[in-house]
């Protein structure tokens, strides 16, 4: 049996671009870290926030340079992040912990690594170091209702030195 020439060579182009595909989901997930959301950051009612730490959303020290936000989405605001924006320290470690009180929402914090699906019911955990002072727009990236696309809110990473834990 004879195979042509041309088609050998479309064989192997197409056997190489499968590599390559997979070898990029390979990459992503084991050397960049990409990450599926999970349940690792634990479950809430999000009928109930009032009754978890969810209550008082906002930035709270943990360690020394590191800080917890507690971000709430909802139609069609973040809570905090929309009125106010969320104030944390440079040289600073940030875990966010996000969930959503009604529907399916997105967390991205513009120009970083940040980007989450916000699930109700479901926390989402994300780690990232802010090393320098800097303004980041928050915004959600999974339609949400009519009002979506007013749903947008700010971080701003401040020197230390005029860090001032009451402004979170």
């Amino acid at each position: 049996m004879e195979i042509h020439r041309y088609e050998k060579i479309w064989t192997v182009a197409a056997l190489l671009i499968i590599v390559g595909f997979i070898a990029t989901v390979t990459y992503g997930t084991v050397g960049a870290g990409v990450k599926m959301v999970d349940d690792s950051g634990g479950t809430v009612d999000p009928g109930s926030l009032d009754d978890t730490e969810f209550s008082d959303p906002g930035v709270t020290q943990v360690g020394e340079d590191e800080y917890e936000v507690h971000v709430v989405a909802r139609q069609f605001l973040f809570q905090p992040g929309t009125s106010e924006p969320i104030r944390v320290p440079a040289n600073s470690e940030v875990t966010f912990y996000i969930t959503s009180a009604d529907v399916v929402h997105g967390f991205e914090l513009v120009g970083t690594n940040v980007n989450t699906m916000v699930i109700p019911g479901q926390v989402a955990e994300v780690t990232v170091r802010f090393d320098e002072p800097g303004e980041y727009g928050i915004v959600c990236h999974e339609y949400c209702g009519g009002g979506h696309h007013t749903m947008a809110g700010q971080l701003v990473v401040v020197p230390e030195d005029e860090y001032n834990p009451e402004d979170s």
